[in-house]
């Protein structure tokens, strides 16, 4: 009796999909799992909806082509299949008590390395290449790859497809890899099988909502990212609002408290991709010498790095907020920040002047007695006619 066609066709694709699981292991990817195009017809609402509310600022790039980004199929019409994959960066060590080091700057795990999208974007065009030599003759396989650079809502479909699932941080949760994934999909034309859904394991917890500096959750599983220091220190531009920045601590890059804090991260294995070695020099780096950098001495020391795609003035910015909060200033951190009222930067100049004031109001008082009249910028403005107050 002759095999069903159907049977074999299921047990062809089985295998191939064993055997690309296997492939992205062998790529340094820590999970693989599928899902098909429609499987988050919850999305295009739920980004309405943040939109509507406001809570992307600055982040323009969202609200174009909002169909695109929420649905798939709208992305790219011949797509069949989405395989999302998972690797691993996971810190040898709780990043929490870093905050307490105030004269030091503390940033985002995920920007202490090498830039995650060279690395992973080369590591998914491997697989596809991949995908495309395993496929039959008479059947042709076409694939497109993402990472975080495109329209994709990538952490919906890797709930969909099994990775984990979204937690009350918006951030996703793995039961295996705690808060710890960078995320990359492949999209093809081919129709594989996909994974279960992840189910959500968070509970009553709420710690991710609790530790946040600047309020950004206004409920649980809802962000409103004008809050948030992962955007004011990345996307966010010009100054930063007086209200979060007392609250930023010494935060220069990126915010991990919701995602450090999980108790999920227990389970984490610490990461073993070599390319996303942590770079020691980005671990606690010292303030006095950050705040000091210009533009080339900035590209120099962030060569290969996420950071580096920020621009300097943003960063020198965000470390003058950091300076503002530290509990005293040396003679040599004092005259740093003076010198950065002479930036060519508003931003720098009006973060320089607040941090001043925090630690020596007289001083800056005196400056802004001087400095007003010529100022131009209203930002600055602002700044120095608050010291006078």
């Amino acid at each position: 009796m002759d095999a069903n066609p159907d049977d074999k066709a299921d047990a062809n694709a089985g295998a191939f999909v064993e055997a690309l699981k296997q492939a992205a292991s062998g790529q340094g990817f820590d999970i693989c799992r599928i899902t098909h195009p429609h499987a988050i017809p919850q999305a295009p609402d739920r980004l309405r909806a943040f939109l509507d509310n406001g809570y992307h600022g600055d982040m323009d790039w969202m609200a174009r082509d909002p169909e695109r980004r929420a649905q798939p199929a709208e992305l790219w019409s011949q797509v069949r299949s989405v395989i999302v994959l998972g690797m691993n960066y996971a810190p040898a060590e709780n990043p929490l008590p870093d905050l307490r080091a105030r004269d030091k700057g503390v940033i985002s795990v995920y920007a202490q390395r090498r830039d995650y999208h060279d690395v992973i974007k080369k590591k998914l065009k491997n697989l596809a290449r991949w995908m495309v030599a395993q496929s039959q003759v008479d059947v042709e396989v076409d694939v497109k790859v993402f990472v975080d650079t495109a329209p994709v809502m990538e952490k919906p479909l890797a709930a969909a497809a099994g990775l984990g699932w979204q937690g009350k941080h918006t951030n996703l949760v793995s039961r295996d890899f705690g808060s710890w994934l960078f995320l990359g999909s492949i999209f093809t034309t081919v129709a594989l099988p996909v994974d279960a859904p992840e189910t959500d394991h968070c509970g009553g917890c709420q710690a991710c909502l609790d530790i946040c500096p600047t309020k950004a959750f206004p409920a649980p599983y809802k962000l409103d990212a004008r809050r948030c220091i992962s955007y004011l220190t990345i996307e966010h531009k010009g100054t930063i609002p007086t209200e979060f920045r007392a609250a930023m601590g010494n935060h220069i890059y990126g915010c991990d408290d919701c995602l450090a804090v999980c108790p999920w991260n227990k389970f984490a294995r610490t990461a073993h991709e070599t390319k996303l070695a942590l770079r020691a020099d980005l671990k606690l780096p010292d303030l006095e010498m950050l705040v000091q950098l210009d533009d080339r001495a900035f590209r120099d020391h962030f060569s290969g790095s996420p950071i580096k795609r920020t621009g300097r003035d943003r960063f020198v910015r965000n470390v003058l907020i950091a300076v503002g909060n530290m509990e005293a200033l040396s003679d040599t951190m004092r005259a740093r920040v003076e010198a950065c009222l002479d930036d060519a930067a508003p931003a720098v100049r009006a973060m320089a002047i607040w941090a001043l004031a925090r630690h020596d109001l007289p001083r800056a008082r005196h400056f802004a007695e001087t400095r007003l009249a010529d100022e131009t910028d209203d930002a600055v403005r602002d700044e120095w006619l608050a010291v006078r107050l």
